[in-house]
């Protein structure tokens, strides 16, 4: 611990007093409520700055943890993993208490049994995930980085959507395009998942076809234009395997008054693979009754927005009922939630913004080597 311009140094200060006095008092709140606390000693060149040293909390629950730290402090959580423990009931609990936080930036997995890694790696709400390897050093273009829920909104800093996100309109298969484009990527959409994921997509476009020309010819162009389920091999270093994946956000507001207009809404959610949900609106009620079963099953109807939940929002109308939504979003506890906002009639939803992006990154080594090197040559 000591002055960052020095190369011996591991750990540096805090950004300033504020920080430290923060860190300070939450390590101070742990050791009085009996929790086990193990701290560094403060070298007397470090006395005087704004330095925390390198501290361990041995937590009784993860529900002893209620909001981030930012700092050199390490929480730690014993758990038991039982010889009955048989189908991961228990580590199970564990993935679901740590994405009940809310937080999911990173998340590092060491192991070398390949069903648990699959086990964390299906049900962890985290950015980006590591495997056997360290947790920090995301690279552009082989770890995107960004978290999801409070730890992020994206698109992640040096992953392909994030240059759409700069740009005030872009055409509506640039999502598609950006994969292509991904320097050295293997890109693999066609995939069973994505076949399951788009069933209910595909019974509104059949259903459209028969009672919609406009809505089935919307669906064309966001059949051409999704990615969901994709998953990119990026480029990296031997010995270790990189991935990017794209994910349907679980569910989606949607809000409109034309009945028209929220058929857009929805046949974009079910192309990406979400849930709708959607305010009790007697209009909107009737038009639901008439579709397909597989599609009235993506769709939650709530009577009161205050409690319901959903990951991100689809406008049309006037600015001012926008306006009014937004101020309403804003005070809800929980992550920000993106808005996508469009007059009446309006097209050209983003539908990169209703996905989630998730990095892994495998250190193939520590299973006894890279198995893909075996077969060049």
């Amino acid at each position: 611990m000591g002055n960052p311009d020095r190369l011996a140094t591991d750990v540096g200060p805090v950004i300033d007093s504020e920080a430290r006095d923060n860190i300070a008092g939450h390590i101070d709140a742990m050791r009085a409520k009996g929790r086990r606390v193990h701290q560094a000693p403060v070298p007397a060149a470090c006395a005087h700055g704004t330095f925390v040293p390198p501290t361990v909390i041995e937590l009784d629950s993860l529900s002893d943890l209620t909001r981030e730290i930012f700092g050199p402090v390490l929480h730690v959580v014993r758990w038991k993993r039982t010889a009955k423990d048989t189908d991961g009931a228990g580590l199970t609990r564990l993935i679901e208490q740590i994405n009940g936080t809310g937080y999911g930036l990173t998340l590092g997995i060491h192991t070398r049994i390949d069903e648990t890694i699959a086990h964390i790696v299906e049900r962890a709400h985290v950015g980006n995930l590591y495997v056997n390897r360290n947790i920090v050093g995301a690279v552009v273009g082989v770890q995107p980085f960004g978290g999801e829920g409070l730890s992020g909104t994206g698109p992640k800093a040096g992953g392909p959507l994030y240059l759409l996100r700069l740009l005030s309109t872009c055409p509506q298969d640039a999502m598609r395009a950006a994969l292509a484009l991904t320097a050295g990527a293997g890109t693999d959409i066609e995939t069973d998942e994505r076949r399951a994921l788009l069933a209910p997509f595909d019974a509104l476009h059949d259903w459209a076809r028969k009672q919609s020309p406009e809505l089935a010819a919307q669906c064309d162009r966001l059949a051409a234009a999704t990615a969901t389920g994709a998953v990119l091999t990026l480029p990296g270093p031997t010995g270790e395997r990189n991935t990017y994946m794209l994910l349907p956000r679980d569910a989606v507001l949607c809000v409109a008054a034309d009945p028209a207009d929220w058929l857009r809404q929805l046949a974009a959610v079910l192309a990406v693979g979400s849930a709708a949900v959607v305010q009790e609106n007697p209009a909107i009620a009737e038009v639901l009754r008439v579709l397909p079963p597989a599609v009235q099953s993506r769709v939650r109807v709530v009577a009161s927005l205050e409690d319901a939940a959903f990951d991100a929002v689809l406008h049309h109308g006037d600015s001012d009922h926008l306006r009014a939504l937004c101020e309403g979003l804003a005070r809800r506890a929980g992550p920000i939630v993106g808005v996508q906002g469009l007059p009446y009639g309006g097209q050209g939803l983003a539908l990169e913004r209703l996905l989630i992006e998730r990095s892994l990154s495998v250190n193939t080594a520590a299973a006894g080597g890279n198995a893909s090197l075996m077969t060049i040559g």
